[in-house]
């Protein structure tokens, strides 16, 4: 099963409000006129583009005026053209250095340890060598689960005693990947909520010290954001910005419940790249993130 196959599997919501709903629009042969567009921008904002949704429907309506688009084959084509182009795909990681090294943030329960379980067995399929950094320090159940998914991978791990500084843990991994020759850095951090000040100002020190180890690092700063959160991912992704610079998003647990027009909304307003996007259970779904693929899932019939 290819990636539009698994996406469509399971943003089955998201394609159900949009597909059924733009043949609703046009039951009984209605003109695409002002009133129609209209309620398609209400139809696209139900589906989560929210937004992001009058700047598409400006675009339709441009193109309605010039004659380019006439009727609901036209409009869907359209769409699909307007929405791929509003959508950034970062690629897969490179690893230009070595050791690269690549931070990893996001609040509790988005996903963050199972996607760097993942992102760390595609690297390790690929012959790379993958060291893990434990610096969620606060629960020890969470560096005993990064440890399992580690022996799981075959990604080496480095890790301290609960309540340790995860700066002390972030520094240890990066050193001890330069020094064994390490290929990528994967440093997993404390699930913090936006309001925690504190927290924020010690993911900044985190930072400075990966830096002052190993200069221009962290060469990568992946924020994870839950697939089924809709638009309440975005204000935890503006706090998560506003402290350290982030450089791609990883999409969760894009499953049956996901709402996928957030991802829309999360580019309009963070204009970061979406690097990969989870899928499902199995360590192989997480996949570079394929904007095409994705917008054909959420507007095929």
């Amino acid at each position: 099963m290819g990636l539009f196959d698994r996406l469509k599997a399971r943003l089955v919501k998201t394609r159900e409000t949009l597909t059924d709903g733009i043949t609703g629009l046009f039951k009984g042969g209605r003109p695409l006129d002002a009133a129609l567009l209209g309620e398609l921008e209400e139809l696209l904002y139900t589906s989560d583009l929210g937004a992001a949704a009058t700047g598409v429907v400006a675009e339709l309506g441009r193109l309605a005026k010039r004659g380019d688009v006439k009727d609901e084959a036209g409009v869907r084509a359209a769409l699909r053209r307007i929405l791929v182009a509003r959508l950034d795909a970062g690629g897969e990681l490179l690893l230009p250095h070595h050791p690269t090294v690549v931070l990893v943030v996001g609040v509790n329960g988005s996903g963050k340890t199972t996607s760097i379980a993942k992102l760390a067995h595609r690297f390790v399929s690929q012959g790379k060598r993958v060291m893990v950094g434990a610096c969620d320090t606060y629960r020890a159940a969470a560096a005993d689960q990064l440890e399992v998914w580690a022996g799981r991978t075959g990604a080496a791990i480095t890790r301290k005693g609960e309540g340790a500084d995860p700066a002390a843990v972030a520094f240890d991994a990066v050193d001890r990947a330069v020094r064994e020759g390490f290929d990528l850095v994967i440093l997993d951090t404390a699930g913090r909520l936006h309001t925690q000040v504190n927290l924020m100002a010690e993911l900044e020190k985190v930072r400075r010290v990966i830096e002052r180890r190993l200069p221009g690092a962290p060469h990568e700063v992946l924020l994870v954001l839950d697939g089924t959160n809709g638009q309440n991912a975005i204000q935890q992704a503006r706090a998560f910005t506003a402290s350290v610079a982030v450089t791609g998003l990883v999409i969760a647990k894009l499953d049956g419940t996901a709402r996928g027009g957030a991802l829309f909304t999360i580019q309009d307003a963070l204009k970061l790249p979406v690097r990969y996007i989870g899928t499902g259970e199995s360590m192989e779904l997480l996949e570079p993130f394929e904007p095409g693929a994705f917008v054909d899932a959420i507007l095929s019939n």
